[in-house]
């Protein structure tokens, strides 16, 4: 049996186990400030540790494959481990993590096709994988504040929506002030990300290429197109989830679901 795949491997990881030393820095700063996250410090690296060891396997084993079936499969666990994640974030709202799934889905699906259509990446695991991976990630994070600022704005104004509603206005007229506000919340970061954009840090995808030995016009090619599929995927994403929510929080009569925002 060929080993020589391993002996790379084990080769290639002499460096981030010396990077390790930054990470002891910071466990004995946690014990010398109190802080009791020594620990946790160390289970997070060691679960990240392990976590992309892993995925640096299956992506391997993926690469080699020429089913797109391999592509589909890991997106659709990329977007159902996301949905779970956003969903944890806003667990007050109804079948949040169906919503937030469905939502992240229908997002970076759309944005992921126009790209491919357009061109602009072949589908190629090699392209779709990572590509799909920044999308999901970014928009498993603005779903979860959308429906989280969502739920919480209604139930702070709940005397606002009722009165709306009683004087005639339907659900989505009661809560666009609440819907807006969510939305600007939850994607300013985006946006003030794209605004400072090289100015202030070198993204991830210009950093490995800079680094793998890319010329820097051929980096910022790459992220000009990265920081636009980021904004469009979490502007659908964002929007679509807002739709999903309201059918949770009014009943069919066009009142508040009370007992949605009962919970704390």
């Amino acid at each position: 049996m060929d080993l020589g795949w391993l002996v790379n491997f084990l080769k290639g990881m002499v460096k981030p186990v010396l990077a390790l030393a930054v990470v002891l820095m910071a466990v004995i700063l946690s014990y010398w400030q109190k802080l009791d996250l020594g620990w946790e410090m160390v289970y997070s690296i060691f679960r990240a540790f392990v976590q992309l060891s892993v995925i640096g396997f299956v992506l391997q084993f993926i690469f080699t494959q020429k089913n797109v079936t391999w592509i589909i499969l890991a997106y659709l666990f990329m977007v159902a481990v996301a949905g779970y994640t956003a969903g944890q974030r806003a667990k007050h709202v109804p079948k949040g993590k169906y919503v937030a799934g469905v939502s992240i889905l229908a997002g970076t699906a759309v944005t992921m096709l126009l790209l491919v259509v357009l061109n602009v990446f072949p589908f190629t695991p090699r392209y779709i994988i990572p590509v799909a991976g920044m999308m999901v990630g970014n928009s498993m994070t603005v779903t979860g504040v959308t429906m989280k600022r969502l739920r919480d704005d209604i139930k702070v104004q709940m005397n606002l929506v009722e009165t709306a509603l009683a004087l005639g206005a339907t659900p989505r007229q009661a809560t666009i002030q609440q819907v807006k506000r969510a939305l600007v919340i939850a994607l300013s970061p985006v946006l003030d990300n794209a605004k400072t954009v090289g100015l202030i840090s070198l993204p991830g995808a210009m950093t490995g290429l800079i680094m793998g030995g890319a010329s820097p016009l051929e980096a910022i090619q790459l992220q000009i197109v990265v920081m636009n599929m980021l904004v469009g995927a979490s502007t659908v994403c964002s929007i679509m989830s807002t739709y999903l929510c309201w059918p949770a929080f009014f009943t069919k009569a066009y009142q508040l679901e009370t007992k949605v925002f009962a919970a704390e």
